[in-house]
C-alpha cells in the first residue's frame, strides 16, 4: 500500500501547478477560414486603409454641401442629376455646381461632390433633384482610414481571434496568418477493468468514461486531444504506454493514483522524473496527482468519473489555456439558496454539484463513481475547509460549468 504524500491545499496546488506551466512557443501557418478561437502569434500592422477611398454611408445623391444651403420642405433646392453610381463602380462623372448624382451605399464618391443627401430627402423627376434638407459637408460620407488606417497596428500579438477579428484580418487582403500551435494532450485511462468503447463488456468491465470526459474538455479549452489507449495494471505496458504519451506537450491519466496495491503509476512516476504532490485537500479528488517527466507536465486524475471531471474543470483546464496562451476562463456565477441542508468536509475544500431549479441550488452529488452527478449538475458551489454544515435556505453561489 502507497501513502499519499502530504496533503496540499487547494490554493497550495494551484499554486505548484500555475509554477510549472509555460505557453507553448511553437506557431504555425493557417488560412483565415480555420482561425477563429486561435492565438495570433505575431501583430497585424495595416497594409490598407479601410475603407480605401471616401465612399456613400446611405442610398441617396451626391452632392456639393454647398448647394444645399438654405433648403427645406418649403423651399427646395433644385439639382441637374447627371449620373448613377453602384457600388463597386468606378466613378465617371464629375459633380459640378448645381449638379448632383444618384449613388449607393458603399460607392465610391465621385470627383466634385463632397456630402450625400439621403433618398428620403429628396423627390426626383425628370432628371432634376428636389432636396428638402440642407447638409453640411462630409454628411453621410465614409472618410478613407476612418476605420483602418494604412500603418496603424490593428491586431495584437497574442489577440484571441474572435468573429470581429477574423474580419479585420480579411479587410487586409490577408488569408493566412501565424498561430500559436494548440497544445498536444495525450489522454491515458488505466486499469484492467476498463474497457474501450464499443467493446463488448465481461462482467466486472466498464466502459472508459475518464479519457473521453478529459478531452472534450480539452478540445473545448485550446487544446488538441489524443487518446494514446487504454495502460492495464501491468508496469512494464504502463512505462511503455507513458513513454509514448510523452511525445505530446502534456500527459492525463486517470485512473492508477489511489492507494492500493494494484496501483503501480507513483512507481513509475518517482523512476522517471519528480512528484510535485500527490494528493490533495479536496473532496472530491483527493488522490490527484502533478508531477514532471522529461520536462512535461503530467496530471494523475482519480479514476473514478466525477473525481476526474471536477479536477479537470479546476486544474487542468486552465492549465490548457495557459499553454494555449488563451485568457483564464471566467466561469458564469449565479446567486441561489440551497435546496437542503449539506455537510461540509471539515479539513478539506468541497466542490458540491447542483442543479439550479426555482432560484434554489438543489445538491446532485451521488457518489464519486456516478457520471450523472455531473451530466445533471449546472455547476457547483464551493464549501471551505472550515464549513461543517450548510443550512436549507443558505445563499450560495454556483459557478456554472
Amino acid at each position: 500500500m502507497k501513502p499519499f504524500g502530504a496533503l496540499l491545499s487547494f490554493e497550495e496546488a494551484k499554486k505548484v501547478v500555475a509554477a510549472n506551466i509555460e505557453p507553448l512557443s511553437r506557431v504555425e501557418t493557417i488560412n483565415i477560414d480555420e482561425a477563429v478561437g486561435r492565438v495570433l502569434a505575431e501583430d497585424i500592422v495595416a497594409t490598407l486603409s479601410i475603407p480605401s477611398f471616401n465612399r456613400a454611408a446611405m442610398d441617396g445623391y451626391a452632392v456639393k454641401a454647398k448647394d444645399t444651403f438654405n433648403s427645406g420642405q418649403l423651399n427646395p433646392k433644385v439639382l441637374n442629376l447627371v449620373g448613377e453610381l453602384h457600388a463597386g463602380e468606378t466613378p465617371r462623372e464629375r459633380v459640378g455646381g448645381g449638379q448632383c448624382l444618384q449613388i449607393a451605399t458603399g460607392a465610391m464618391m465621385p470627383q466634385g461632390a463632397d456630402a450625400v443627401v439621403m433618398v428620403e430627402d429628396t423627390e426626383a423627376e425628370n432628371g432634376r433633384v428636389k432636396v428638402f434638407k440642407s447638409i453640411y459637408p462630409g454628411a453621410n460620407v465614409g472618410k478613407k482610414g476612418e476605420d483602418i488606417r494604412e500603418g496603424a497596428l490593428v491586431l495584437r500579438e497574442g489577440f484571441v481571434l474572435e468573429p470581429g477579428r477574423v474580419g479585420v484580418l480579411a479587410s487586409q487582403g490577408l488569408n493566412q496568418i501565424r498561430v500559436y500551435e494548440k497544445p498536444r494532450v495525450a489522454i491515458l485511462p488505466t486499469g484492467e477493468e476498463v474497457v474501450e468503447v464499443g467493446k463488448k463488456l465481461r462482467q466486472g468491465q466498464l466502459y472508459d468514461i475518464n479519457s473521453h470526459t478529459i478531452a472534450s474538455v480539452v478540445k473545448a479549452n485550446g487544446g488538441m486531444p489524443y487518446r494514446v489507449g487504454i495502460a492495464g495494471d501491468n508496469l512494464d505496458e504502463l512505462r511503455a504506454t507513458i513513454a509514448e504519451a510523452l511525445k505530446s506537450d502534456l500527459v492525463v491519466l486517470s485512473g492508477g493514483s489511489s492507494v492500493g496495491e494494484r496501483d503501480l503509476l507513483v512507481d513509475v512516476l518517482q523512476d522517471w522524473g519528480e512528484i510535485l504532490f500527490h494528493g490533495i485537500q479536496v473532496k472530491p479528488g483527493k488522490p490527484t496527482i502533478f508531477a514532471r517527466l522529461q520536462g512535461k507536465p503530467l496530471f494523475g486524475m482519480p479514476g473514478y468519473p466525477t473525481s476526474c471531471l471536477i479536477n479537470t474543470y479546476l486544474f487542468l483546464l486552465p492549465v490548457i489555456r495557459q499553454m494555449a496562451h488563451l485568457p483564464p476562463r471566467r466561469g458564469e456565477t449565479v446567486e441561489a439558496k440551497l435546496s437542503r441542508r449539506v455537510p461540509g468536509s471539515v479539513g478539506r475544500r468541497q466542490f458540491l454539484t447542483v442543479k439550479i431549479e426555482n432560484g434554489e441550488a438543489v445538491p446532485v452529488f451521488k457518489e464519486s463513481g456516478a457520471i450523472t452527478t455531473v451530466a445533471e449538475a449546472d455547476g457547483y458551489i464551493e464549501i471551505a475547509e472550515n464549513i461543517d454544515l450548510l443550512e436549507k435556505g443558505e445563499p450560495v453561489t454556483v459557478t456554472l460549468f
